[in-house]
């Protein structure tokens, strides 16, 4: 069975409510070992419920949760065990040194000393690990929480909105961190966030959840084609009304956008090829030929615009 095809979490027909008002409604995740999966949604879908749900934080009154194949309420300490988590924002002693914060939790869980110089190496805190946490920027304070959540060296990593908040240099280390993590220690990490241009920078997976109920999942590969459709190419030339005029039947559906620029719907890379030959062949300078894909983020206004 190869890596992938093997869950790590999942839920089956998961529904949650809050007194009398629905959260979640028949939601059956699969995260992939291996896997960064992104959990994407507007606020308030019910991307932490969900989180919460997996941890065993909040009970699931209907529905099933699997972590490593095994049933979290029969076997909650034991798989419990095997994963880490940072749920908003993390819990630390102010007063206390970076290294400080990691050696109580470590004491706590009885782990071995040499794992906190080993999570402050992970998340790129040695150098800072004998200041108090008051000193930390926020970056660096979610970066701890995240070596707090490491301690244990889990199989598992979850996070929920771990850059909320942060500023683009603080984005960008939290992105090559997660990165690492799955890349060099084979982490799984599960990361609900609505930062989409981020997810789609580092996920393999992708889950798209709106008002309680998952939309889609699949691989972000998966998620892209079924927005095939929208695919179209970008042409930069001369006189883009004078390329129309010359080739109808090739550009008669395009779009000018701009004195210079056709925009055209993508059918095949043979299509494409001809039409540059044909573009040439009638004297067109051509300064440019793209196909575009939408983006995450137009997939995901798409989806959710689109489905009840």
């Amino acid at each position: 069975m190869s890596t992938s095809s093997i869950l790590l979490a999942e839920t089956q027909q998961l529904s949650f409510r809050f007194g009398a008002t629905p959260i979640l409604h028949e939601v059956s995740l699969a995260v992939p070992a291996a896997s960064i999966y992104g959990f994407l949604g507007p606020n308030g879908a019910g991307k932490s419920t969900t989180l919460r749900v997996l941890l065993g934080l909040l009970p699931a009154p209907a529905g099933t949760v699997r972590l490593f194949g095994q049933d979290l309420v029969r076997q909650r300490e034991a798989v419990l065990s095997r994963v880490g988590a940072l749920i908003e924002n993390p819990s630390l002693y102010d007063h206390l040194t970076g290294r400080e914060n990691l050696e109580v939790t470590r004491r706590l869980r009885r782990l071995p000393a040499a794992r906190t110089a080993a999570v402050l190496e992970l998340v790129g805190l040695t150098a800072d690990a004998h200041r108090p946490a008051r000193q930390y920027s926020l970056g660096m304070r979610q970066r701890l929480g995240i070596a707090l959540a490491l301690l244990p060296d889990p199989e598992l990593l979850i996070l929920d909105e771990p850059t909320n908040g942060l500023d683009p240099n603080g984005i960008i280390d939290m992105r090559e961190l997660l990165l690492r993590l799955q890349r060099e220690q084979g982490k799984t990490i599960l990361i609900s966030s609505h930062l989409l241009s981020e997810i789609e920078r580092v996920a393999t997976h992708v889950g798209v959840i709106r008002e309680g109920k998952l939309l889609f999942q699949g691989s972000l590969a998966d998620l892209q084609l079924r927005q095939a459709d929208q695919a179209h190419i970008v042409i930069e030339t001369q006189d883009a009304a004078a390329c129309r005029q010359l080739l109808p039947a090739e550009l008669g559906e395009a779009r000018v956008t701009a004195p210079g620029t056709l925009h055209l719907p993508f059918r095949t890379p043979e299509r494409v090829a001809a039409l540059v030959q044909q573009l040439v062949a009638a004297g067109q300078p051509l300064y440019q030929i793209a196909c575009r894909q939408p983006s995450l983020e137009e997939t995901f206004l798409h989806l959710t615009a689109t489905r009840s």
